[in-house]
């Protein structure tokens, strides 16, 4: 009997440790990141899973560690991959990842999954509207626009296309590229290029005439662009574009515009097991200073602050919400449309 009750009792104690939420996480005191700091630092650490490139945040963790004497650890894999780890650790009852930093309908799916939870955040108000969200869950710390990329050996600034219309020319036939999961880029693309109809036969047209090779991972379409294996890639990134500019690859990007954007974040996990930290990196990445940190790694930070050279242009942002209800409509029309496509 005592040994039943002591199971038990074991049980309640567990269940309401890992039904604990961050207990700064909605707190609004004038000590708040202090009592934050203080936390974070008796913890020693915090675990992040994200999608963005490891440098990257290591450029970022460096000066958090140095900062704050708190150890970052980084799980890096696709956005996919991490809504996956997340997701299945939460429903066996382990829950190491203090962060979730990804894509945003992956941030939105762990959001309905209740594995994050709710941060009331002074730096909110710092932040462009797209990048904040009734439920507070997460908030986009940086814009993904999704930006085509030519090699400038085999392409000419003249004969870049000016709209998507324009990829239906057979100059462009065996000389396009795409990535293998941009349904949320697709759904934005056709509504703006002539609604569902429309728009699903334009890019039919354009696969049918000239075909379109679907690799898996924009970084890896990037680099095949820099290495002249793809001449014009439609999807990739416009932050990893610039950055192999910038070391002399043989490389740029422009937009079609409205370009397409969508809002990536950051979010503390509602069973953390360091939430103090967890709160001070979510505080850290949208503050000024990490966002400067972004910024030089040629990301597009949402911090109105700090101005780039895309922030006047006109943008088209994915609605993440929206795209997870739709997404398996989405992700099917994409498949069908580019899943015969050359060169896969």
């Amino acid at each position: 009997m005592r040994r039943k009750l002591l199971l038990i009792v074991c049980g309640w104690l567990a269940a309401v440790a890992f039904a604990q939420t961050p207990s700064l996480a909605t707190y609004q005191g004038a000590d708040r990141m202090q009592r934050i700091v203080d936390g974070a630092k008796k913890e020693g650490e915090v675990t992040i899973y994200t999608s963005a490139p490891v440098d990257d945040m290591k450029a970022m963790s460096n000066v958090f560690e140095k900062k704050y004497g708190v150890k970052v650890r980084l799980w890096r894999s696709s956005s996919e991959n991490v809504l996956q780890r997340g997701v299945t650790e939460a429903r066996a009852g382990h829950f190491d990842a203090d962060i979730f930093e990804t894509n945003g309908p992956e941030m939105e799916t762990l959001v309905k999954e209740k594995i994050l939870t709710p941060v009331v955040s002074p730096s909110h108000a710092e932040l462009i509207p797209e990048a904040r969200f009734p439920h507070g869950s997460w908030v986009g710390s940086r814009l993904n626009i999704f930006a085509q990329a030519y090699n400038t050996k085999l392409v000419k600034v003249e004969e870049l296309p000016k709209t998507y219309q324009d990829l239906l020319n057979p100059k462009w036939k065996g000389r396009l590229g795409i990535e293998a999961e941009d349904a949320d880029w697709f759904s934005a693309v056709v509504a703006q290029t002539g609604g569902e109809q429309q728009g699903l036969k334009l890019w039919k047209d354009i696969v049918a005439i000239n075909g379109v090779s679907v690799r898996k991972g924009h970084t890896l379409l990037t680099n095949l662009v820099a290495a002249g294996e793809i001449p014009l890639a439609l999807t990739t990134y416009n932050y990893k574009a610039e950055q192999l500019k910038n070391k002399g690859a043989p490389i740029d990007w422009f937009v079609i515009l409205p370009a397409i954007a969508r809002a990536n974040g950051v979010g503390v996990a509602a069973r953390a097991a360091h939430p103090n930290a967890a709160l001070l990196w979510y505080e850290f990445e949208i503050s000024e200073e990490g966002q400067r940190i972004l910024f030089q790694r040629d990301f597009v930070p949402t911090n109105r602050k700090i101005e780039t050279k895309l922030n006047k242009i006109p943008l088209r942002f994915i609605d993440s919400r929206a795209v997870i209800e739709d997404a398996a409509k989405w992700e099917k029309l994409y498949a069908k449309t580019f899943g015969g496509a050359q060169g896969k």
